[in-house]
C-alpha cells in the first residue's frame, strides 16, 4: 500500500508539472525561458526524483511481497486443508504491483483515476495448466448459478465423507500394490532391501499427483472442488505413505545396514520425484490431445462439458448421499470381515482394520494441512515450509516406530494384528508422499530450489533420528533383534 501511495503521488506531481509546462508554452507567456528553466525544471526534476524514488521503493517492497507470495504458493502446492472450503483466494496484489512497476519503468504516465484499469494479469509461463474450457457461451446470470452449492456445514461434512471414501480406496490400492510387487507374486520389493514394499505405491501415487493434483486439478475443481480434495488429499494421500517408508529404513538400520538405509531414502526420493515429473509431462501431452479433440473445427469453439459440473445444491446433495451410501457399505463390509478373520491374524484382518481406522488419519492430515503456507508467528516466518505436511509425516513416522518397538517386545498375535492394521490404515493415511513430493517439486521449480532439498532432508532427517531413538535404541538395549 505504501508503494502504491508513493506511486500515485509521483504520478500526480509528474502529470501536474507536464500540464503546467505545456499550458505556459501554449499561452505564450512573456518570459517563457525562465518558466522552462525555472518552475518547470524544478517541478519536473522533483517529479522525476519522486518517480525514481517511488520506483525504487515499489521495487523493493514488491520484491519482498512477491517473494512472500511465492513462498506461500509453493508451500500450498500440495494441500491447504479446510482453508480450501472457506474462500477462493486470489493473489492479485503481486501481479498488479508488477504491472504498475513496469508502467513506471517504461516512462508511461498513468493517472490515479485510471489505476483500476491497469491489468492485473501477470505474465505466466506458457505451460501453466489452466482448466479446459467448459462453455464460452454463458449468460450474465450463469456465473451466479454456477456458484450455488451447499452451506458451509454441509460442505464440510461432504468433504469429510469424500475423504473417508477415497481414503479407504487408497488403502485398498496401496495394499494391492504391495502384494502385487511383493515376494509372493512379482518379487520386486522386499523388507530386506532398499526397494521397500511401499515404493511402488509411492511412485504410482506421485505419478497420479502429476495428473490430478497439478495438470488436471483445475478441470476436476470445475466439476467439484470437494471431488478434487477427495482425489488428491483422500485417495493419493492414502495410496502413498511416508511412515511406512521411514520404518523400513529403520528396520535396515537396526540390523546394521546403515548404507542401505541412507540409499533407501535417496533412491526413494529420486524415484518419486521423477514419478511426479513424468506424470506432469504425460498429462500435458494428454491435455493437448484433449484440447484438439474438444474443439469443433468448423467453428473453433470448445465443446461444452458443463453437464458434469456440480453447480447446484441439489447436485451436491445427491453426490454427498451417494458417497455416504458407499461409505456405509465399505465400513459395514470391513467390519463384518474383520470380525470373521481377526482371530486368524491374517493380512486380510489387518486390511479390514486398516479400512476402519484409515479415515481418521485422512481427516487429521487434511485438518493439519491448513498450516501449510502460514509460517510461524504473526510475521509468518518460514512461510515456504509446509508445516502441516511436515508435522503429519514426522508424527506418523514416530508413532509407527513406537508401535513397531512395542510389537517386537510384546509378540502377541492379536496385538500384531491391531498394530499392523493401525500402521497400514491410520498411520499410512496420516502420512503422505504424494503431497510431500508435490511441495518438493514446486520448491525445486521456484526461485529458491535449495528449499526443496532442505525440506526433504528436514523431513527425512527428523523422522529418521527420532525413529532411531524410539525404535532402534529400545530394540538394541533389550536385544530384540
Amino acid at each position: 500500500m505504501f508503494a502504491v501511495a508513493s506511486f500515485e503521488k509521483a504520478l500526480l506531481i509528474g502529470s501536474k508539472s507536464d500540464i503546467s509546462g505545456r499550458t505556459d508554452m501554449d499561452h505564450g507567456t512573456h518570459n517563457p525561458e525562465p518558466t522552462r528553466t525555472g518552475a518547470f525544471s524544478r517541478t519536473g526534476s522533483l517529479g522525476s526524483s519522486l518517480r525514481k524514488r517511488s520506483f525504487s521503493i515499489s521495487s523493493s517492497v514488491s520484491y519482498r511481497i512477491d517473494d512472500d507470495i511465492g513462498s506461500e504458493a509453493v508451500s500450498e502446492a500440495g494441500d491447504i486443508g479446510d482453508r480450501a472450503l472457506q474462500s477462493n483466494r486470489h493473489s492479485v496484489s503481486s501481479s498488479c504491483r508488477l504491472s504498475l512497476d513496469l508502467a513506471m519503468e517504461g516512462g508511461s504516465v498513468i493517472h490515479p483515476e485510471d489505476l483500476h484499469k491497469v491489468s492485473v494479469a501477470s505474465p505466466v509461463p506458457e505451460d501453466v495448466t489452466s482448466p479446459l474450457p467448459v462453455d464460452p457461451l454463458k449468460g450474465p446470470g450463469d456465473e451466479k448459478q454456477e456458484k450455488q452449492g451447499l452451506s458451509m456445514s454441509l460442505e464440510y461434512i461432504s468433504c469429510l465423507i469424500h475423504l473417508s471414501v477415497f481414503g479407504i480406496l487408497g488403502v485398498f490400492t496401496r495394499y494391492l500394490l504391495e502384494k502385487l510387487f511383493g515376494p509372493s507374486l512379482l518379487g520386486v520389493t522386499s523388507n530386506e532391501t532398499i526397494v521397500y514394499p511401499n515404493l511402488p505405491s509411492n511412485m504410482v501415487g506421485s505419478f497420479l499427483m502429476g495428473w490430478w493434483g497439478v495438470v488436471f486439478k483445475g478441470d476436476i475443481s470445475q466439476v467439484s472442488d470437494i471431488l478434487a480434495i477427495g482425489l488428491t488429499t483422500g485417495y493419493l494421500g492414502s495410496v502413498t505413505t511416508f511412515s511406512g517408508w521411514n520404518q523400513k529404513m529403520l528396520d535396515l538400520s537396526v540390523d546394521g545396514h546403515w548404507v542401505q538405509a541412507i540409499l533407501g531414502f535417496l533412491i526413494g526420493l529420486f524415484l518419486v520425484a521423477y514419478s511426479i515429473i513424468f506424470g506432469i509431462e504425460t498429462a500435458k501431452g494428454f491435455r493437448w490431445i484433449l484440447k484438439k479433440l474438444n474443439t469443433r473445427p468448423e467453428r473453433g469453439v470448445p465443446s461444452s462439458n458443463c453437464n458434469w459440473t456440480l453447480n447446484s445444491s441439489r447436485r451436491h446433495l445427491v453426490a454427498m448421499l451417494i458417497l455416504l451410501l458407499v461409505l456405509g457399505v465399505l465400513l459395514s463390509v470391513s467390519g463384518l470381515l474383520l470380525k470373521e478373520e481377526f482371530s486368524s491374524g491374517s493380512s486380510g484382518a489387518q486390511l479390514w482394520l486398516a479400512c476402519l481406522v484409515g479415515p481418521f488419519g485422512v481427516w487429521i492430515r487434511w485438518f493439519l494441512a491448513r498450516l501449510n503456507g502460514r509460517g510461524l508467528g504473526k510475521s509468518g516466518i518460514l512461510r515456504w515450509l509446509p508445516f502441516g505436511t511436515l508435522i503429519t509425516n514426522v508424527s506418523a513416522a514416530c508413532i509407527m516406530a513406537g508401535l513397531s518397538a512395542i510389537e517386537k517386545s510384546v509378540n502377541i498375535k492379536n496385538f500384531d494384528t491391531v498394530a499392523n492394521g493401525i500402521q497400514l490404515g491410520f498411520l499410512g493415511c496420516l502420512s503422505t508422499v504424494s503431497t510431500f513430493i508435490a511441495e518438493f517439486n514446486a520448491m525445486r521449480e521456484s526461485k529458491h530450489p535449495w528449499r526443496a532439498y532442505l525440506y526433504a532432508s528436514t523431513t527425512m532427517g527428523i523422522s529418521f533420528v527420532l525413529g532411531i531413538l524410539i525404535y532402534n535404541v529400545p530394540v538394541w538395549t533389550k536385544g530384540l533383534t
